[in-house]
Parts: C-alpha cells; structure tokens; sequence
C-alpha cells in the first residue's frame, strides 16, 4: 500500500483483489467496507477494511 495513513480505492481493490470499478458499485448498494469521502475522493481506514474482510471471511 502506498502508506499507512488513509488507503485509496486502488490501495483498496489491491488489498481485495477486485477491481475497483466493483468497490463503486458496493458503495452504491450500501456494501463493501466503510469508506469516507474527503472531497470528491473516497478513503478508507485500513484497520476498517480489513475488520470488514475478517467478519466476511468468518460469515462465509
């Protein structure tokens, strides 16, 4: 990731192996890790994202 402040949607859909097209689509269907927009831009808390993951890993 490209640091450990605040991570992009490219950092994110890396992070996930997803393209980063479908981190948009779940945003739009109230889906998907919790992001924040700072400006036009979305960011992510990486210690969110990958709570998000685990409690879909431990739902699977």
């Amino acid at each position: 990731m490209a640091n450990e402040g605040l991570w992009t949607v490219r950092d994110v859909s890396a992070y996930l192996r997803v393209p980063q097209e479908t981190l948009y689509r779940w945003r739009k269907v109230k889906y998907g890790p919790p992001a924040a927009r700072v400006g036009r831009h979305l960011r992510y808390e990486p210690e969110a994202v990958r709570a998000w993951f685990r409690e879909q890993a431990a739902a699977a």
